[in-house]
């Protein structure tokens, strides 16, 4: 039996609102396979955020649990999370965050080289990555010399370069135009496709959700199926 990228469950999440206690998450369940692309859709303030911080270990809930590929990740220790998000997740944000005093091929080659790869072999593969997405010639300009799309393409592959088994999006395209989106978010698909990673995408543009496998809502802290 195949066991989950990730799974979700029944997880709480909750915050304090004055003498009030906000329930963000309420026993939300979810499970993501490898080279599953799953969109997570609901209005602003629903918690999708705070899911996807949850799925990806950068917070804690107050209840439930929390596995990668089969993993208890709420049993570990912070420096042992830590450890799997730098080495099983990738991350990719509505703002790109890139470093502005590097340029592409070394934005792009940082997590490798964090992780110990010597510079050369790091940039190699960043410019493989580099490649792949239409930016062969771009890898020595800084990011204030890329366009929206072609720095959102970079951390694109800054997330993917790690060969994460996850991928966690929160409104990747948000700040591009509509043609601009629909070529950067092909190649989120089609390197995560081909890497097998499983892909997990907060938006709020519904005419992404033709590309996902799965779109799940969030509503009242639980996660259901999206009927549009």
């Amino acid at each position: 039996m195949t066991v989950p990228v990730l799974e979700l469950r029944d997880v709480d999440r909750h915050y304090a609102s004055g003498a009030k206690k906000l329930s963000v998450l309420d026993g939300a369940d979810l499970l993501l396979n490898a080279g599953e692309l799953v969109g997570l859709v609901g209005p602003s303030g629903s918690g999708k955020s705070t899911l996807l911080h949850t799925a990806g270990l950068l917070e804690k809930p107050e209840g439930g649990q929390v596995f990668l590929e089969g993993e208890d990740c709420l049993a570990l220790s912070d420096r042992q999370r830590t450890g799997l998000r730098r080495s099983k997740l990738g991350f990719v944000y509505q703002f790109h965050h890139l470093l502005p005093e590097f340029n592409a091929r070394d934005n792009i080659a940082m997590p490798l080289m964090i992780s110990g790869m010597s510079r050369r072999l790091a940039r190699e593969k960043a410019d493989t990555l580099l490649k792949e997405l239409g930016l062969k010639d771009r890898g020595g300009h800084q990011p204030a010399q890329l366009s929206g799309g072609e720095q959102q393409r970079v951390a694109i592959a800054r997330a993917l370069v790690n060969d994460p088994r996850l991928v966690i999006a929160d409104e990747p395209t948000g700040n591009l135009d509509p043609a601009t989106t629909e070529r950067v978010f092909a190649s989120l698909i089609k390197m995560a496709r081909d890497e097998g990673a499983a892909v997990l995408v907060a938006t709020h543009n519904m005419a992404l959700t033709k590309h996902m496998d799965r779109v799940l809502t969030l509503q009242d802290g639980k996660l259901t199926d999206f009927t549009g």
